[in-house]
């Protein structure tokens, strides 16, 4: 019986490993892939520079990168105040109809495809303002982020103790100062995690910005012009039919996956912190 056990574990860890495995063969091929394509056309004048003309040498995407930014930064002051906020409210307040309502719309919200709410952005932005501009891909990218930023603040507001808010409120502590003193300050680590992955997934989309940004070959600071940004340009370069613009395409799928990886590790590192806050 001993011995019968002891096979059937370890041909349950080979599975495990060989499922782990088969897993790995695609992502890593993938990251070989783009590594290996991208990394040769990977300079500061590529990072550094904007597009060039078509049989012209060099060429980048930094009016990508500065836009990509300049529309994250924007969506980011409109997402993250709703949904930390509509988070809090969820978890602390969040069990009668209108928390279950707001629940309930957050997560259709979340399974909704992005270029649908590029084209509810298309019709509440770009149509009003006659054309299409950095606004309209910040109002793009908010409202992809909004829905997974409020449930994941939700979650990690119902992980604090909830002998921290008995505790504040028996030393007299107002109930909204408890919320914003005591248990946000302690579920700091965590929605810092939360709105690092909403800022990863924002600037990784391009099908909302083409209905919103659009793109732009030129330097770019104006929030109310159309403004580029790095999906949009290298999309534009892989369908292009020059062989130049298809490895630069390689090039900025490259810089995009190490701006994602980046924002991804400061979210494993916010994680861990607030574990490790958490344990002391």
């Amino acid at each position: 019986m001993r011995l019968r056990r002891r096979l059937a574990d370890l041909a349950m860890t080979g599975l495990c490993a060989l499922a782990v495995g088969v897993a790995l063969v695609p992502l890593a091929s993938l990251l070989w892939l783009v590594v290996s394509r991208g990394l040769p056309g990977l300079t500061p004048a590529f990072l550094l520079g904007r597009p060039a003309p078509v049989g012209d040498p060099g060429g980048g995407v930094g009016n990508g990168i500065v836009g990509t930014f300049l529309m994250v930064g924007l969506a980011s002051l409109l997402a993250v105040p709703i949904g930390v906020g509509a988070g809090i409210f969820l978890a602390e307040e969040g069990d009668g109809p209108l928390g279950r309502a707001i629940r309930f719309v957050a997560e259709v919200l979340a399974c909704v495809p992005s270029i649908v709410l590029g084209i509810v952005a298309y019709a509440v932005v770009v149509i009003p303002m006659g054309h299409f501009s950095a606004i309209a891909g910040a109002v793009a990218m908010a409202l992809l982020m909004v829905p997974p930023l409020a449930r994941a603040t939700e979650e990690f507001v119902r992980l604090v103790p909830g002998t921290l808010r008995e505790a504040s409120l028996a030393l007299g502590v107002p109930a909204w100062r408890t919320s914003l003193r005591v248990v946000v300050r302690t579920a700091l680590g965590g929605i810092t995690t939360a709105m690092l992955l909403a800022v990863a997934r924002a600037a990784g989309e391009t099908a909302p910005l083409l209905f919103t940004s659009l793109n732009n070959q030129y330097w770019n600071l104006r929030p109310d012009l159309p403004t580029a940004s790095l999906t949009v340009q290298i999309f534009n370069f892989a369908i292009s039919p020059y062989e130049s613009w298809h490895a630069q395409a390689w090039s900025g799928a490259l810089a995009l996956l190490l701006l994602v990886g980046v924002l991804n590790l400061l979210a494993r590192f916010a994680a861990r912190d607030r574990l490790g806050g958490g344990s002391r």
